[in-house]
């Protein structure tokens, strides 16, 4: 994002200081740059900064797990949920192929490995900041006819003059946003002002400021009064994405203003009134955040008197032809380039990918394209190249539920375990089914916790418990090693990683 008078910001994250200073003076003549050496410092820099990076350079390997990329991956969705328009450059030495492709699906532009010689950094970045987000030019701003798409419009259309708050869920990368803006777009507040608020790129203690404003001295920094977003919204719409980051202390005050339209100013007694329609975003489930106590139950049903499900775009049939057509003109027409073309193998392939990182993914995967293949057919391992074939997985809430077949299989094998033994111990058997199934999406996840997390549909910081305790069990020698010997082999669990 650029700034009056100012040079284009750009974010460097590396733990490497030599890297991170050379790269950082090297780029300095151009852009605006910030630097971090661990993903909490980036976290930190993208919250408190008035602008987001137009472009993130990060590497892989962050402490405290320099030698593997699992802080790297997470840095990725933590800039994409700060910043959803900044452009990412992965520049890292673990950069063998299943590293770059995995990064390429998270959201990342481009992957270079290191070392990288500088000037070639500097073109790579002009060129990928050259692509700019061009909207359809569309009524409601959705491209594609699949009937998941049309129903999303019929809804869109139902809901939009309606006043009452509308609650938007989809996974990441799937254009919830696009979502908000066509509910104003298609309401009669389409002439007020549309505003919106990402909750997760707020440091909690300016949460409450940022949506309510604040009166002169209410807090150390606070030079003078300030409007805060229901305040700007007017009577126009006020969309809050990223909704499940919002703090819990904070969640009864947006609660009243949604019940009765008032609120206060930090620092003022005076009662204000709002008239903003609010429309919310996110990806989270936000049923078991309530479950869990990190969602208020009153907030979470006052926000979902209207739901909208964003279709993944696995489910969009040939839309993603259309979608990848509509960025195919977009971007060659901004580069100057003849489009590339799909042979019909490649066409194939392309709709039997499931992209996991929805239509972020293939925009992303359409600029590599024109880039590299301009006035060029495109065949299959030229596609596979650009596709996340070793971790391309479900995401949360994809998975069917148990078949009949599955469920007698199951118990199969259940009554064959409760025969076969005297001692049979029911905790200690579901520990270990637990455990497998942690230790499965682990390796699937390559050790990504938060990948692993939503494989199985299960917040991190659950998962994080889950390992814990399941290590605190199966170091109990009463049962644990009596359980693993008598569990049929093709079931057994490695319980290293738990341990």
């Amino acid at each position: 994002m650029t700034t009056p008078n100012s040079k284009t910001e750009l974010l460097i994250v590396d733990d490497d200081p030599l890297i991170a200073d050379s790269l950082g003076y090297f780029l300095g003549r151009d852009y605006a740059v910030s630097t971090a050496s661990t993903r909490a410092e980036a976290v930190v820099l993208l919250r408190d900064r008035k602008h987001a990076p137009a472009l993130a350079l990060i590497d892989l390997g962050l402490p405290p797990t320099p030698h593997r990329p699992d802080e790297g991956f997470a840095l990725i969705a933590d800039i994409l949920a700060h910043a959803p328009d900044t452009r990412i450059v992965v520049l890292s030495g673990q950069s063998d192929e299943l590293n770059a492709r995995h990064a390429r699906a998270l959201g990342a532009t481009e992957f270079v490995a290191k070392p990288a010689d500088p000037e070639y950094l500097r073109n790579l970045i002009r060129r990928v900041l050259s692509f700019r987000d061009t909207p359809a030019e569309i009524d409601d701003g959705l491209i594609g006819v699949s009937a998941p798409l049309q129903k999303l419009r019929a809804q869109l259309r139902q809901f939009a003059n309606s006043p009452f708050p509308v609650l938007i869920e989809g996974e990441s990368g799937s254009g919830k946003e696009l979502a908000a803006i066509a509910l104003h777009r298609l309401s009669e507040r389409a002439g007020k002002p549309y505003l919106a608020l990402n909750c997760a790129a707020i440091s909690p203690s300016l949460v409450e400021a940022t949506l309510f404003g604040h009166a002169k001295g209410a807090f150390t920094g606070a030079s003078g009064p300030r409007a805060g977003y229901f305040e700007d919204a007017s009577d126009g719409t006020l969309f809050l994405d990223e909704i499940g980051e919002l703090p819990l202390e904070t969640q009864p005050k947006l609660l009243r203003v949604l019940e009765n339209g008032e609120f206060q100013r930090i620092g003022e007694t005076q009662a204000r009134r709002s008239s903003a329609r609010i429309v919310a975003a996110t990806n989270r489930d936000l049923k078991k955040e309530v479950r869990e106590g990190r969602f208020r139950a009153d907030l979470y049903h006052r926000l979902s008197v209207f739901t909208v499900a964003i279709p993944p775009l696995r489910d969009l049939g040939d839309d993603r032809m259309v979608l990848l057509e509509h960025f195919r003109a977009v971007y060659a027409a901004q580069a100057d380039l003849r489009p590339f073309r799909l042979d019909d193998e490649a066409v194939q392939r392309f709709l039997a990918y499931p992209f996991p990182g929805n239509v972020r993914e293939l925009r992303n995967i359409a600029i590599r394209l024109t880039t590299k293949f301009a006035d060029k057919t495109v065949d299959v391992p030229d596609l596979e190249a650009e596709l996340d074939l070793g971790n391309a997985m479900a995401p949360v809430g994809v998975l069917p539920a148990p078949t009949l077949a599955s469920r007698a299989e199951l118990v199969a094998i259940a009554l064959g375990d409760i025969q076969s033994r005297n001692d049979f111990n029911l905790d200690a058997t579901l520990h270990l089914w637990e455990a497998a199934y942690i230790e499965a999406a682990q390796q699937l996840a390559h050790d990504n916790m938060s990948q692993a997390a939503r494989l199985l549909g299960v917040n991190r910081t659950t998962l994080y418990n889950r390992i814990e305790t399941l290590a605190r069990e199966m170091q109990r020698s009463d049962y644990s090693d009596k359980a693993n010997a008598r569990v049929s082999g093709r079931y057994a669990v490695t319980k290293t990683k738990l341990q």
